[in-house]
């Protein structure tokens, strides 16, 4: 039974940082694809960041390209996100996600795959 616990989550001024974690267990091997979404109020669902946990390649959304960098920390078994230079529109609720890949795999994570959902954690931007 796979679990993911985000934390990081809180208020900051425009312009300021955050680094949001999540923590995975009960994964059945270590070939996973974990990535981050946000949703704000009134939005749609859309994806942020993702990592390979294997292959290590990464995806990061236009809007966020050289303000945020997703990594893993594989002595805490945790994806991290850190938020550099957040705006008002980054406000919104950051959920952790994975889902298993084929070991070997060398693809970048496929952002509709994703079936492993945290709780998320609220990011406000003011």
């Amino acid at each position: 039974h796979v679990q993911l616990v985000e934390s990081g989550g809180d208020s900051v001024q425009a312009g300021g940082s955050l680094r949001l974690s999540c923590t995975a267990s009960g994964y059945r091997g270590s070939s996973y694809c974990m990535a981050w979404f946000r949703q704000a109020p009134g939005k749609e669902r859309e994806e942020v960041a993702a990592i390979h946990l294997i292959n290590g390649r990464t995806y990061i959304r236009d809007s966020a390209q050289g303000r945020f960098t997703i990594s893993q920390d594989n002595a805490k078994g945790a994806i991290d996100l850190q938020l550099n230079s957040l705006r008002p529109d980054d406000s919104a609720v950051y959920t952790c996600a994975a889902h298993p890949t084929d070991p070997g795999y060398l693809g970048r994570c496929r952002m509709t795959d994703f079936r492993y959902w945290g709780q998320g954690t609220q990011v406000t931007v003011s």
